[in-house]
């Protein structure tokens, strides 16, 4: 059975990252290519945090960039294992990234709305042949925000993707120390991933709450992991 993931997402400088690789996270996010959202870092910071600590096999891109030519080689330049596609890719363009680069591990956002639970089945099954797996997210109707909005969705709307997808499916917003062992009960993912929860007033990752979230978590996910194998049962993916 496959690692449960814990992934923090939002680095700003070597020392945020150095934080996280200590408090044993698993995969670091570094947002580049954006819509709404500014960057964290930009590109040549990014990729020499990457570098100077030797986490290429844990650093993720996360973009809404959609060109496959375009995602590919910003993998290439920040020296990352994988990608989260938060943009408005089709499974045409994932398949073709995956042909241009076999190793590069991508998983593609669903961002959960209101009323849109049929759309995003029919996304996972779009999807699912062409992508690693899948986030999981929130929408946010005032800003507009696919995702890194610090709000949660109906939960009950991601447990339903994770009993559809043959592939992982990780869970992200709104998470805290608070509520990500309630979210992992409940949703049952491959992984979580949290970028604003375990953040400070001006926006800095807190060591304090990043080594709660990675506590409540491991924990959730431990449980979880001793009941599914009583069962028979196995975490998504």
């Amino acid at each position: 059975m496959p690692q449960p993931i814990i992934q923090i997402a939002g680095i700003r400088d070597e020392t945020e990252a150095r934080i996280l690789v200590e408090s044993g996270v698993h995969r670091l996010g570094f947002p580049v290519g954006l819509d709404l959202h500014e960057e964290d870092l930009p590109e040549g910071e990014a990729a020499a945090v990457i570098r100077n600590l030797g986490i290429g096999s844990r650093a993720w891109l996360i973009t809404y960039l959609e060109d496959p030519w375009a995602v590919a080689a910003l993998c290439d330049r920040l020296g990352c294992a994988g990608v989260q596609l938060h943009g408005a890719t089709g499974p045409g363009q994932a398949r073709r990234l995956k042909a241009l680069r076999p190793g590069l591990r991508v998983i593609k956002s669903l961002i959960v709305r209101h009323d849109n639970v049929a759309e995003l089945e029919e996304r996972v099954r779009a999807f699912a042949a062409h992508v690693d797996g899948f986030i999981t997210d929130t929408f946010d109707p005032a800003s507009g925000a696919s995702g890194a909005t610090g709000k949660t969705h109906d939960w009950s709307v991601s447990r339903r993707l994770v009993e559809l997808s043959p592939r992982p499916v990780i869970l992200a917003g709104g998470l805290t120390p608070e509520n990500v062992a309630r979210a992992i009960e409940t949703v049952r993912p491959a992984g979580v991933d949290v970028h604003t929860g375990v953040e400070d007033r001006s926006g800095r990752k807190e060591s304090a709450r990043v080594r709660a979230f990675v506590s409540s978590a491991s924990a959730a996910f431990a449980t979880l992991v001793k009941a599914e194998a009583k069962s028979g049962r196995g975490l998504s993916g």
